[in-house]
């Protein structure tokens, strides 16, 4: 019998509701996935998503700002490029310049918006959901 964890889906603000974690490239284009249920913390999946990755910088946005997270990112070599949560007691600076290009990873996820079937998430399955996923990716590399 195939339970709720099969399907990654979860209670959040909006209802019901999954999450798509995803690294993408300096360009924009899909790397890795991990689908979660929607109650998920953002910060929670980052240290797989960057597991074996290399880079120059690491851009997030608010929700990935955490110490563990700025030593995982210096750790590969990179400079974190994430600027701090309003409930920081002291601000650490970003480069406002280079925050600038994090845009990319929201394009990216317009363009697989789309398609229906990723926007509304009809694959009750979470693999079927993946699988999916990953054709819209090696679509979005294809082009």
């Amino acid at each position: 019998m195939r339970g709720a964890k099969d399907q990654a889906l979860g209670r959040s603000r909006g209802g019901l509701t999954t999450k798509i974690h995803m690294l993408a490239d300096t360009l924009g284009r899909p790397l890795r996935f991990i689908v979660t249920a929607g109650q998920v913390g953002d910060i929670t999946q980052a240290p797989a998503l960057l597991d074996g990755q290399s880079g120059d910088a690491v851009l997030a946005d608010k929700a990935y700002d955490s110490h563990a997270l700025r030593e995982t990112i210096a750790d590969m070599g990179a400079v974190a490029v994430i600027p701090s949560n309003r409930s920081r007691k002291v601000i650490i600076p970003h480069d406002e310049l280079v925050y600038k290009h994090r845009n990319r990873i929201e394009r990216c996820f317009n363009r697989m918006k789309h398609f229906r079937r990723f926007a509304t998430r009809y694959d009750r399955r979470t693999i079927h959901f993946q699988g999916f996923l990953y054709l819209v990716a090696a679509m979005s590399w294809l082009q």
